[in-house]
C-alpha cells in the first residue's frame, strides 16, 4: 500500500495500535457480554457450554457442576449462567473454596427441575453450596423441586432422613440470594446452616398448604442473616429459626399459607446451642395456622432463647396469633422442657383470628419463661368466631403494656 505523501511513520504506528486495541476490545466483549466488575471483564461460564441441555428429559447435573468448577477455579471475576430454558438435575454440589475474586455470581435465568427419582439424593439436599465465601445467586429464575411426586414418602414422625432440601447454604460466608423463585420443594425450600453474614431478599416460595415438612426458609447455627421483602406460602413454617443462631433480622415477609414464623423446634438433640437476638418485624400472616410462635421439645437438654422481638405484625384470619409451646411433642415425652425463654417481646400485633384464644403462653414448669412482654395487642375475631378469651398463661412471667384488647393472664 502506498503511503500518502507527508504521512509520518509515527502516525502509521499509532493507527495500527488503535486498530489493535479496537479488535482486542471487541474480542473481550464477545467472551464476556455480561459486563465488568472493578474494571475487570467477567468470564461467563454458561452451563450449556459444559454439557447441560435445556431439555427437561436430559440430566444436566454434570454440566452444572463442571461450569461451577471452572468458574470457582478461575483467576478472574466469574459468573455461572443458567440461561433461559428448562433444565433437570439430580444432586448438585457447588463446592469451594474458590480462587476467583469475590463475588462469584450464579445467575439463574431459566427453570431448573429437581429429578423426581429420590434414590439420586444421598445427602437430603438437591442443590448445595459448601465452603464458599462471597457468592451471589440472582437472575429471576426458578428452582422447582417437583415435590408432589415425593411428598407421599415424607416421614411425619421425624425418625427418618428428611426429603431433599431444594437449596442449602452450608458453611457459606458473606453471600446473598435475591430474585429467585422456589416451587414445590421435596423438603425445605432454602436452608442456611453453619454460615454467617447472609442476605436473603425478594424471593418467592410457593407450595401447597398440604405439602409436608416444606418449610420456606430454615436457619440454624448461623450468625448475622437478613431475610427481607419476600413472599412465602407453603405447608410448614414460612421461616423457622433453629438452634445456634444469633443476630437474625426478618422484615417485610408475607406468609401464607403456612405455620407462621417460628423459633424452633428446639431441644430435640442434646448438643444444641442457644438462640439470641432475633428480630422479626413488619410481617403479614394470611390464613396461617400460627403467627408468632416459639416451640420447644419436651425432655430437652438445657438451652436458652433470649432477646426475641416480634413487632409490627398484621394478622389475617390466623388460628394461633401468639403462641409459646414448650410442650411440643408431648405425646412421646414425659419430662418437661429445659429450654429457658427470657426477654421475649410481642409488640404492635393486630388483625383477626379464627380462634377464641389468640394468646397462649404455655411455658415449661422446669424453666419458666421470664420477661415476656405483650404491648399494643389488637386482635379481633374473624367470621363467626365469637368473643375472644383472655391470654392463656402457664409458667410465664408476663407484662402487658400499651393498649390491648386481650385481657392479661390471670
Amino acid at each position: 500500500m502506498a503511503i500518502p505523501k507527508g504521512l509520518e511513520i509515527n502516525n502509521i504506528v499509532g493507527l495500527f495500535l488503535l486498530l489493535g486495541i479496537a479488535i482486542l476490545s471487541s474480542k473481550v466483549a464477545e467472551c464476556a457480554p455480561f459486563g465488568s466488575r472493578r474494571g475487570l471483564m467477567e468470564t461467563v461460564f454458561d452451563v450449556t457450554k459444559h454439557g447441560a441441555r435445556p431439555d427437561p428429559t436430559a440430566d444436566s447435573t454434570r454440566g452444572f457442576m463442571m461450569a461451577w468448577r471452572a468458574a470457582c477455579q478461575s483467576t478472574g471475576p466469574a459468573k455461572v449462567v443458567i440461561p433461559p430454558g428448562t433444565f433437570t438435575t439430580g444432586e448438585t454440589i457447588f463446592q469451594g473454596p474458590c480462587t476467583c475474586p469475590k463475588p462469584i455470581i450464579i445467575e439463574i435465568q431459566g427453570t431448573v427441575l429437581s429429578n423426581t427419582d429420590i434414590s439420586l439424593y444421598s445427602r437430603a439436599s438437591w442443590i448445595s453450596l459448601e465452603h464458599v465465601d462471597g457468592v451471589v445467586i440472582t437472575g429471576g429464575g426458578t428452582l422447582n423441586g417437583q415435590g408432589n411426586a415425593s411428598w407421599q414418602y415424607a416421614d411425619k414422625s421425624g425418625n427418618s432422613p428428611p426429603l431433599p432440601t431444594s437449596l442449602v447454604f452450608q458453611t457459606v460466608k458473606s453471600s446473598s440470594i435475591n430474585g429467585i423463585n422456589f416451587v414445590d420443594s421435596k423438603g425445605v425450600h432454602l436452608k442456611v446452616t453453619d454460615s454467617n453474614d447472609i442476605t436473603v431478599s425478594k424471593i418467592k416460595i410457593t407450595a401447597p398448604a398440604t405439602s409436608p415438612n416444606t418449610d420456606g426458609i430454615h436457619i440454624s447455627e448461623t450468625i448475622n442473616i437478613n431475610v427481607t421483602d419476600s413472599n412465602i406460602g407453603t405447608g410448614d413454617d414460612c421461616i423457622s429459626v433453629g438452634h445456634g443462631t444469633t443476630n437474625i433480622f426478618v422484615n417485610n415477609i408475607h406468609c401464607g399459607p403456612g405455620h407462621g414464623i417460628s423459633i424452633g423446634s428446639l431441644g430435640k438433640r442434646p448438643d444444641e446451642k442457644d438462640v439470641t437476638k432475633v428480630y422479626i418485624k413488619n410481617c403479614t400472616f394470611h390464613s396461617t395456622t400460627n403467627g408468632a410462635r416459639i416451640k420447644t421439645y419436651m425432655d430437652s437438654s438445657p438451652l436458652q432463647v433470649s432477646d426475641v422481638v416480634y413487632e409490627d405484625i398484621v394478622l389475617e384470619d390466623v388460628k394461633n396469633p401468639i403462641l409459646i409451646d414448650q410442650h411440643y411433642n408431648s405425646k412421646n415425652k414425659v419430662e418437661p422442657s429445659k429450654v429457658k425463654l427470657k426477654d421475649i417481646h410481642f409488640k404492635n400485633i393486630r388483625g383477626t383470628t379464627n380462634t377464641k384464644a389468640p394468646v397462649s403462653l404455655n411455658c415449661s414448669e422446669a424453666a419458666p419463661c421470664e420477661g415476656v412482654e405483650l404491648a399494643d395487642i389488637d386482635i379481633a375475631p374473624s367470621g363467626t368466631t365469637g368473643p375472644l378469651q383472655g391470654a392463656t398463661c402457664q409458667n410465664a412471667k408476663t407484662v402487658f403494656n400499651g393498649k390491648t384488647n386481650v385481657p392479661a393472664c390471670k
